[in-house]
């Protein structure tokens, strides 16, 4: 128990002296995350306009798909990635493995079902007859999706801070395709696992405070907004 306080009081003690490596992790883990996300949204969200307002052939099945890959194993599409990106792999010209656009690349696929599927649904709550309603008034189908878009906003912003959350906390690419290699690709999970592989206990708790600040305070500043927006 004295070992387990001792770290604790060490690891707040990293954390509020400004410990360089500290900081270092935490930025590119903030960076990698964000820059996933922003990418899941920027090729997600159109898909979740089309299957949220469209109805087509194949609208189900693609939905299946997309819920199905919700619950996808980190450490499997971690291995998939690796195997792809690998040098003797399809997609090991590009040279990805073991770099920090790699892994911002394999969070980004990670997510994508998530901000797909949340999104979709935000949308399908809105009313069909906003919609109408915008095109009975001479608006174009752009312009209808556009309008039905900002109903959902709120919705939608969840489904992006979820999938940065998820983003951020997984591990098994992280560790895969990143590799946790130090001042490189080392972010906030894979440091929290080498450190304390190594028994550098204090630097690993120190890294889990602040993931666990991270997931917690986004999600907690997110609904404080939405309050009191409503």
């Amino acid at each position: 128990m004295n070992e387990i306080l001792e770290g604790l009081a060490k690891a707040f003690q990293l954390i509020l002296s400004g410990d360089p490596k500290v900081y270092e992790i935490t930025f590119r883990s903030f960076f990698v995350s964000g820059s996933a996300t922003l990418i899941a949204a920027l090729w997600g969200l159109p898909l979740a306009i089309l299957l949220g307002t469209k109805d087509f052939r194949g609208k189900f099945l693609l939905k299946q798909v997309s819920n199905s890959f919700l619950g996808i194993p980190t450490v499997a599409l971690g291995l998939i990635l690796f195997l792809a990106f690998s040098k003797e792999g399809p997609l090991g010209f590009l040279g990805l493995l073991y770099t920090p656009t790699g892994l911002i690349i394999g969070q980004a696929i990670l997510i994508t079902p998530m901000t797909v599927s949340l999104s979709t649904t935000a949308i399908e709550a809105v009313d069909p007859e906003i919609g109408d309603l915008a095109k009975t008034l001479g608006a174009s189908e752009f312009q209808a999706s556009i309008v039905v878009l900002k109903e959902a906003l709120n919705g939608i912003f969840l489904a992006v801070i979820a999938s940065f959350n998820r983003a951020i906390a997984e591990l098994g690419i992280a560790a895969m395709v990143g590799g946790g290699i130090f001042g490189w690709t080392e972010v906030l999970t894979t440091g929290i696992a080498l450190n304390i592989a190594r028994g550098n206990i204090e630097m690993g708790i120190a890294l889990g405070v602040i993931l666990l600040a991270a997931v917690f305070g986004t999600t907690v500043t997110v609904n404080s907004l939405q309050r009191r927006k409503k």
